[in-house]
């Protein structure tokens, strides 16, 4: 679409108003909405051609840090929100924290489909030394998309310092990348700290197989990342190897059921760097893990999951 603004609400209001007329004179059989910013339009095509409408939230968008600062916007989002999410009969969310929040404040459940990862070619089996890294130092990885503040990065790469005979590995994208290389050019740690940025996932999958350790540490600063269950979790879980995250509730039910890994004390530099530099030196238990891991990877995987999806769509076919 060409719009008139491309960014701030007048983005928004012109983006939903050109959605509402895409989709009233499109000739469809289902509508599918993809987070909140596209509900409104789908919902009132939905009405107004009497088309089923799923609702498919992939986070819980009115507490996004975006918004929790921009009181303003929030509330308007919300107030749609209210107007129209008790009145669906399809939904779908990303893990049951989310869901029973909607449940709690709607009276409607929705169903929970997790983003979990698929299976992977287990054949492809690249060497450390195709991506230049080295074969004697524990390798501890931190992927995403979204490598943003309040996702820990900054206070591991200062744990770093304390942390022996391992390299950080940061792959992908977001706004604290540069304040990262900067903080290693600082810190002196140029050779314990290394980037590469978005990868394809094929690429992606074969890099994460050659780490040691998966970390995610997503900080409890909002309701969105207290609830959070990240893509990266079911990458690691696929790839083969243990995870170290922050004690967020579906994250440690996911790494304490299947027993998998360890949680960070806090993220305070010092604790996280004494926690990873525990793991390392027992590998009698990294061992544990990863056998676990197999076993989970053979559960949690987009194969078993998207079952319950197309159970949901079957009922409109």
């Amino acid at each position: 679409m060409r719009l008139l603004f491309e960014k701030g609400p007048a983005f928004y209001a012109c983006f939903n108003f050109r959605l509402f007329f895409l989709l009233l004179f499109r000739k469809t059989d289902l509508l599918v909405s993809n987070d909140l910013d596209t509900l409104m339009p789908n919902y009132f095509v939905s009405k107004i051609k009497s088309i089923p409408l799923v609702y498919d939230s992939h986070e819980y968008f009115t507490e996004v840090p975006e918004l929790v600062k921009r009181k303003g916007t929030q509330n308007i989002w919300k107030k749609i929100e209210r107007q129209i999410v008790p009145n669906l009969k399809t939904m779908i969310t990303v893990n049951d924290s989310i869901a029973s929040l909607f449940e709690d404040k709607y009276g409607i459940r929705p169903s929970v489909i997790r983003n979990v990862s698929p299976k992977i070619n287990k054949t492809i089996n690249q060497s450390r030394k195709s991506f230049g890294l080295p074969d004697d130092k524990y390798i501890l990885i931190l992927q995403g998309s979204g490598i943003n503040i309040d996702r820990g990065a900054e206070e591991m790469v200062d744990a770093m310092q304390y942390i022996d005979h391992a390299i950080l590995l940061i792959v992908g994208g977001g706004d604290v990348i540069c304040i990262l290389k900067k903080k290693v050019t600082e810190l002196g740690l140029t050779g314990k700290v290394i980037f590469k940025p978005k990868q394809v996932y094929t690429q992606l999958i074969q890099l994460t197989r050659i780490a040691d350790l998966g970390l995610t540490l997503d900080k409890d600063t909002n309701i969105n990342y207290r609830f959070s269950l990240p893509n990266k979790l079911f990458d690691y879980i696929q790839a083969g190897i243990p995870v170290l995250a922050s004690p967020l509730p579906e994250i440690m039910k996911i790494i304490s059921t299947y027993n998998i890994g360890d949680f960070i004390p806090s993220h305070k530099p010092k604790e996280i760097a004494k926690k990873v530099n525990e793991i390392l030196a027992n590998q009698e238990v990294m061992l544990k893990w990863k056998k676990n891991v197999t076993f989970a990877a053979s559960q949690l995987n987009w194969e078993n999951e998207e079952r319950q999806l197309i159970k949901i769509y079957d009922q409109y076919v």
